[in-house]
């Protein structure tokens, strides 16, 4: 049973976590907060050090539950292969993303790449333990047969991961899902080539 004290933040980490993701790190501020939780500077100060502690408790929320969300998806497969299409899948819909404003990962690891060093750790850990993910699945279905050992189970890994991440702010951008719609296409079908 948590206390109230445990609810209230995880209520502030949930109400913050799209500020920050939607104004980055720099941009959100403390009034922001506020304004969306309707508590007081002091109740906020109750949980958090600073903007900073905020900032990367809110970040280290984010991570935490894309993680989470992705290895739900990705669970559901029950071959390597349609845990690769479960994770392509999880992106299919980059205008609506599970916390808004895109995708949390790629957009602290925007903005934390030479100013943040505590939250470029954090978000290189991520993509660190993804990528490492991704190729395990990826060896585990040469292993079992399912693809062929012609597969550079790193080069696909990487290449997916990076298109997808890509093709998230573009679509983002033009406002348009289509075009993430036929990159997934394609990545599916690079993988079925390898398929025996």
């Amino acid at each position: 049973m948590t206390t109230k004290a445990e609810r209230t933040k995880q209520f502030i980490l949930e109400t913050a976590a799209p500020i920050f993701n939607r104004k980055g790190i720099s941009g959100a501020n403390i009034d922001d907060v506020l304004d969306a939780t309707k508590l007081t500077k002091g109740c906020l100060y109750g949980h958090f050090e600073s903007k900073e502690d905020l900032a990367l408790q809110v970040v280290e929320y984010m991570l935490q539950n894309n993680a989470e969300k992705m290895m739900i998806n990705i669970n559901r497969g029950k071959t390597a292969k349609a845990k690769v299409f479960a994770y392509l899948d999880y992106y299919k819909d980059p205008l609506e993303t599970h916390i808004k404003g895109g995708c949390p990962v790629f957009n602290m690891a925007v903005e934390a790449d030479d100013n943040n060093p505590a939250v470029k750790e954090k978000v290189t850990e991520v993509l660190r333990q993804g990528q490492e993910l991704f190729v395990s699945i990826l060896n585990q279905g040469m292993k079992n047969g399912e693809f062929t050992n012609k597969l550079d189970a790193v080069g696909y890994a990487f290449k997916a991961v990076a298109a997808v991440e890509g093709a998230v702010v573009l679509c983002r951008m033009m406002n348009a899902a289509k075009p993430m719609h036929g990159l997934i296409k394609n990545l599916k079908a690079e993988l079925e080539s390898y398929t025996i």
